[in-house]
């Protein structure tokens, strides 16, 4: 779904073309085959959630490949657990310290945002959660990267990675509250800019509230 999306570099590309020394000309042993192997089948998310974070594909490649590096860097201290969580943990907290700054628009919640809970139905009857199980299509793209930073994040990591909530607390340093709190609040803006679309795809009815 990613590659037809976003077009893809592919994991062997990057590996080959622009990766760090660090895997390029080191000696093969066990442990790096064994990286390469989780690495390749958890690329397309990391890059993924890399763009949707980025807004930029250039910068995606580069913090994909940064994720990757630090990651292969990192192997020794993995627990073994979940490989696609752990690195799109190393994924988010470099966008969060390195690139987020940079971006323009909307990005650090308010604290009276933080606040907010929206109420939530049962997680099959939340539109946004239909609306994510179908195609990720350009309406959805649009609408996600007008929601601020903070709530953008937690959505992505929660109803496109399929993350829990202690892993999206992991991976943005935040307590589960305040993940479960922009979750919410993302998850209420997006069906907002959603409205229309989901009127035309027949996801509720017109006059219906998202």
């Amino acid at each position: 779904m990613l590659e037809g999306t976003f077009g893809n570099p592919s994991f062997g590309n990057l590996l080959v073309g622009r990766l760090s020394k660090t895997m390029l000309f080191g000696r093969r042993n066990a442990q790096r085959e064994a990286f390469e192997r989780q690495a390749e089948k958890a690329f397309p998310s990391v890059f993924g959630t890399a763009l949707r974070l980025t807004r930029s594909r250039e910068e995606a490649e580069d913090l994909s490949q940064e994720a990757i590096v630090r990651a292969y860097e990192a192997f020794e201290r993995f627990d073994g657990a979940n490989f696609k969580a752990w690195i799109l943990r190393i994924t988010t907290n470099l966008y969060i310290n390195k690139y987020r700054s940079r971006q323009r628009g909307p990005s650090m919640a308010s604290l009276d945002d933080e606040g907010m809970i929206e109420p939530m139905s049962a997680e099959s009857q939340i539109p946004d959660r239909i609306l994510f199980d179908n195609a990720v299509g350009t309406e959805i793209e649009q609408a996600l990267s007008k929601v601020p930073d903070d709530f953008r994040i937690a959505v992505i990591l929660s109803d496109i990675e399929g993350m829990s909530y202690q892993e999206i607390a992991d991976a943005t340093e935040a307590p589960i509250g305040t993940v479960r709190s922009r979750i919410a609040r993302g998850r209420a803006i997006l069906r907002r800019f959603l409205e229309s679309y989901a009127v035309r795809e027949g996801y509720i009815k017109e006059g219906e509230s998202v």
